[in-house]
Order: structure tokens, then C-alpha cells, then sequence
């Protein structure tokens, strides 16, 4: 007997998040899931240094209590992504505007910056089951820009919803001279290390893969 067969349904799963991109990298896990973006009021970013591992998770847990809290039989997942100079720094956030786009820009021109992304993991409350997180680190290391490249990227509109002011996976790819560590951590959702927190929680998501529509080829 295959190990399809011997699988329990597949567990209804939550995407805790109104990111498209998010949404496309989760879908390459190949489990069917759902979104319902959380409705947490996520607050402002402080005007402070924060450990930043921290700071993302607390977030992400925040996001993904609130989704849990009205469906409690589903496997809910939250996260959240910041980006600063250090693993202790004040996390620059979305631009407010414009000029605050292109201040966030400038500010990474030319050095390497820390983006890190919480993910947070709310199990069925029938488990009575404490949530489990993880923070996930990835250095990026941006090319000189000119202030003509800077304007020119913020008036496209992308940095607008995004923390740092740009988009890793969009226009801003020829920005970035190196990264050390996940690339998918940057676009906003750790693959690996959500697979293994998946895992650790007692859902073997790989299982259940032949059941879900394959990802669109990218080819």
C-alpha cells in the first residue's frame, strides 16, 4: 500500500497574508492552502533599535493568533519581514511616501543590509498546542546607486508596499551585487526553514504534494 493511501486528509491550511508574493512562494510547497490576510494592527516601526529576529516574530505571531482566533481548525501561518543595517538596528519599514522611499534607498546604496523574516505556526486548537516560530536571516549587499537610479526605481511605484523600499524579485534585482543565505527569505517567505517548522509541527507536507495542482513552470 502506497503512502498516498495511507495519508489522512490533507489539513486545511492558512496563509495568514494579503502578499501576492508570499502567496507564490507558498504555492511552491505544493499543499492546497487558503488565504485570509490577517487583520492585526500591525503598528508602525519603532524609531529604535530592536533585536530583529525578534521583532519579526512577535509580528508574525501576532498576524497568524489573530486569523487563529476565528479558524480554529485549520493549521494557520503568519510572517512578517523587516529589514535593517544589523541583527540589532532600527527597521527602516514601508516608505511612508516618496521621499521616504528614495531616503531608504539611498541609505542602502552601496552596503550590505540584514533582511529578516518571522514565520509564525498556529496549529488546530483541538491539539492544544503551543505556537511554534522561527526568524530567518539573509544578508544583501546592494550596488553603488546614482540619485538618478534611485528616482528613477521609486517612481516605477514598486518600493511602495515594501519593507526596505524594494522588491528583490522586481526591479530592484539588478541593485543587488550579492546575498548570503536564503533568497526566498528576501522575497518574503524562508521555503526551508518553513518546510522543516512544518515538519517539527507534525505535518509532512511533502506528502502530500501529488494531491495539490503542480506550481506554473517558470521555465
Amino acid at each position: 500500500m502506497s503512502l498516498l493511501l495511507k495519508l489522512p486528509p490533507a489539513p486545511r491550511i492558512v496563509l495568514a497574508s494579503a502578499s501576492p508574493r508570499r502567496r507564490e512562494l507558498f504555492a511552491l510547497l505544493g499543499l492546497p492552502f487558503e488565504i485570509i490576510p490577517s487583520s492585526y494592527d500591525e503598528p508602525t516601526s519603532p524609531n529604535q533599535a530592536v533585536i530583529l529576529s525578534e521583532f519579526v516574530t512577535h509580528l508574525a505571531t501576532e498576524k497568524a493568533r489573530e486569523v487563529a482566533q476565528h479558524e480554529p481548525d485549520a493549521w494557520v501561518i503568519g510572517a512578517d519581514t523587516e529589514v535593517a543595517m544589523d541583527f540589532v538596528g532600527t527597521p527602516l519599514g514601508k516608505p511612508r511616501d516618496t521621499e521616504d522611499a528614495c531616503r531608504m534607498m539611498a541609505a542602502l546604496a552601496g552596503r550590505r543590509h540584514l533582511v529578516c523574516t518571522g514565520v509564525a505556526l498556529f496549529r488546530p486548537s483541538s491539539m492544544n498546542l503551543p505556537p511554534l516560530s522561527i526568524a530567518v536571516s539573509t544578508w544583501v549587499k546592494f550596488r553603488a546607486l546614482t540619485p538618478k537610479m534611485i528616482a528613477d526605481y521609486v517612481a516605477t511605484g514598486e518600493p511602495m508596499d515594501k519593507a526596505g523600499a524594494y522588491g528583490a524579485q522586481g526591479y530592484a534585482a539588478p541593485f543587488i551585487e550579492s546575498f548570503e543565505g536564503d533568497f526566498f527569505n528576501v522575497v518574503g517567505l524562508p521555503l526551508c526553514a518553513l518546510g522543516q517548522l512544518l515538519e517539527t509541527a507534525g505535518l509532512p507536507w511533502s506528502a502530500y504534494r501529488s494531491r495539490s495542482e503542480k506550481p506554473p513552470s517558470t521555465a
